[in-house]
């Protein structure tokens, strides 16, 4: 017997088709129709479709995200369902993908995929990302790996996948470690496996959660009225290693005071953030002043995380030990 998946469609690039009346790509396609795109996808599994959304990227919502992790989990919990494909629009890919990482936890594999082609194209290169997605989904080896974005034939964890091209087929990569594996034709490598996942187990998201960037000469200005604007947490995309301008520094300090978590990113695409330096404003005066260090998260994703961990109720020390305490 084939193989059983879900296949949740959301919208994005791989449902676009030009369209007259607006004079550019638009979400058009289901499911159906897009699997009908895909020769022989039927003879490597059999398919529960799900027209979950029809959304460009942009639309998609920290609350849509969470919808999607429920619709997953209810689906996932079937036995006859071996795994999960997502099709998403590449601009939010990676943070859907990596909430839904953290709160379901699946040793079955959930992979996203999209495309940067839209069908109209000559060059749409949706179905055969698609075809990859579903070859990797079904495979024995992709158990355990945890959420998998599977895009020009590479398989990159979640955690780590970032879009780093506006245009490009090969977008995603992996910032520091390289892809998990990839697929060749129809055969799945996977060379490498994630020494430990993290798990965030709530039903909730804390929306209110703002990403701040620094740059030269940057001060407090934007961080003063996220707090008087109600903000529940901070994320600060800081310079190198997570140090900002000195003008800054009042402003997350009286972040910090008001109890707020505030994560300190880098705006380097990559390494850590560490508290290597100890002028004022770098990250040792930060951390030191109550600042959380985000270690490799770009900001995107440790405000997916940081809305997470405030939906779970975490405390903020708790929030440090998790950012800290990772990678």
């Amino acid at each position: 017997m084939k193989p059983r998946l879900a296949i949740f469609f959301t919208g994005g690039t791989i449902s676009m088709r030009f369209d007259p009346a607006t004079g550019g790509a638009v979400p058009a396609l289901s499911g159906e129709e897009i699997i009908a795109q895909v020769p022989g996808l039927d003879e490597i599994a059999d398919f529960d479709v799900i027209d979950f959304g029809r959304w460009p990227g942009p639309h998609v919502t920290p609350s849509r995200m969470m919808e999607l992790a429920r619709a997953a989990r209810g689906k996932l919990a079937d036995e006859s369902v071996a795994g999960a494909v997502v099709t998403h629009g590449t601009d939010t890919l990676e943070e859907t993908a990596y909430l839904l990482d953290l709160v379901l936890n699946e040793e079955k594999p959930i992979v996203f995929v999209g495309a940067m082609r839209n069908s109209s194209e000559l060059s749409w290169d949706g179905p055969g990302n698609l075809r990859s997605a579903v070859r990797v989904a079904v495979d024995p080896q992709a158990r355990g790996l945890g959420v998998i974005v599977a895009m020009n034939d590479q398989l990159i964890a979640a955690a780590e996948a970032t879009k780093t091209h506006t245009e490009s087929t090969d977008t995603f990569q992996s910032r520091d470690f390289g892809p998990l594996g990839i697929v060749d034709k129809d055969r799945v490598i996977v060379t490498r496996r994630p020494v430990e996942r993290e798990s965030i187990v709530t039903d909730r998201i804390e929306e209110r959660v703002d990403v701040i960037k620094m740059v030269a000469g940057a001060d407090g200005r934007f961080i003063d009225f996220a707090i008087d604007d109600g903000a529940r947490g901070l994320v600060i995309e800081g310079l190198g290693r997570g140090n900002v301008p000195v003008a800054a520094m009042p402003a997350i300090e009286r972040a910090v005071n008001a109890g707020l978590p505030v994560v300190i990113t880098s705006r380097c695409p990559r390494g850590r953030v560490l508290d290597t330096y100890a002028y004022e404003g770098a990250g040792r005066q930060l951390r030191k002043m109550g600042a959380i260090l985000g270690g490799m998260l770009p900001s995107h994703k440790a405000r997916i995380k940081l809305m997470l961990e405030l939906g779970a109720g975490y405390s903020v020390e708790r929030i440090r030990k998790s950012f800290e305490g990772w990678r």
